[in-house]
């Protein structure tokens, strides 16, 4: 499958992309970007493969993400077709993910690749909405209340203990690029889900006290969804939508489902659901009252 297109407005091609089991996600969205970048210059692949002495097919098999980069020759390319700056900063950013060392590999047994996808891509992020009816949204949880979620679906503990190992490491990556790029993160989260005890008590306190722990963190908004607001504009799913920089990837949504994702980049419809998260956020308690709908949940797990 494609990594996300930036999709140019005359773009009239299927902008839903289903993502199940495939080659590595990082030599996806590389070979996405070149192809991008290619076809908005008018340039031909034979033009590419003269530049770096390879073979159509091998220039073919780049942009699919079915052959692993070389350096050198992404380079070349990137010199090539005169890239702007941004779109060199793009390319080492993706460089570096398809690289051995991008720290979300060492989790690839206990993280499905539609979802590996999106976490590659929130680093590159401006800002990440999330609205969560049923968890607390995966960037938010602490170690316990992931590994609870996990033994609910992974076949033993040590599979479960690994999730919630890459949930603090994802976290730690995101908070990095909140003090370095002004990352803004967004979590709406129905009220419901505070009051499912997942993990047990103990769990949920220490869930929810880590909740007001991050509400308290420059450019972090968490709102709770109270029960009988936003009927109108509540989706009835988990939603994340991801705002990229300019020359990056188009922004997207993504909507998981049980075995795949969908990666909706349609411009139209990125405006709906970033609408409808306006609107949710619009009815959400303000802060303050979000505040206290936490406290007020975790009296419940005393």
């Amino acid at each position: 499958m494609p990594a996300v297109p930036r999709v140019r407005p005359d773009d009239q091609e299927a902008t839903v992309t289903q993502l199940h089991a495939g080659p590595d996600v990082a030599n996806l969205m590389l070979g996405e970007f070149l192809r991008q970048c290619r076809e908005e210059r008018g340039m031909k692949q034979a033009e590419l493969a003269y530049v770096i002495r390879a073979s159509v097919s091998k220039i073919s098999r780049l942009e699919r993400g079915e052959s692993p980069p070389r350096t050198r020759d992404v380079k070349d390319l990137a010199a090539f077709m005169k890239l702007s700056p941004q779109e060199r900063q793009t390319i080492e950013r993706l460089l570096e993910q398809t690289r051995d060392g991008a720290w979300y590999q060492k989790f690839s047994d206990v993280t499905p690749t539609y979802l590996r996808r999106l976490i590659a891509l929130e680093g590159s992020a401006r800002e990440i909405r999330a609205y969560e009816n049923q968890v607390i949204p995966g960037v938010l949880q602490t170690r316990d209340y992931a590994v609870s979620l996990a033994k609910t679906v992974k076949k033993d503990d040590h599979e479960a203990e690994r999730v919630g190992e890459m949930r603090q490491e994802r976290q730690a990556k995101l908070r990095e690029a909140r003090m370095q790029r002004s990352l803004r993160l967004t979590a709406l989260i129905d009220e419901g889900v505070l009051k499912r005890p997942r993990g047990g008590p103990g769990v949920m306190r220490e869930q929810l006290e880590y909740l007001l722990a991050q509400a308290e963190v420059k450019r972090t908004n968490i709102r709770i969804v109270p029960f009988g607001c936003g009927a109108d504009v509540t989706p009835p799913y988990a939603v994340t939508q991801l705002d990229f920089p300019a020359q990056g990837p188009s922004d997207l949504v993504y909507v998981e489902h049980i075995n795949g994702a969908d990666y909706i980049t349609s411009p139209d419809i990125v405006d709906k659901y970033r609408n409808d998260l306006h609107q949710l956020t619009m009815v959400a308690a303000n802060r303050a009252e979000s505040e206290r709908l936490i406290r007020e949940a975790i009296k419940d797990y005393c």
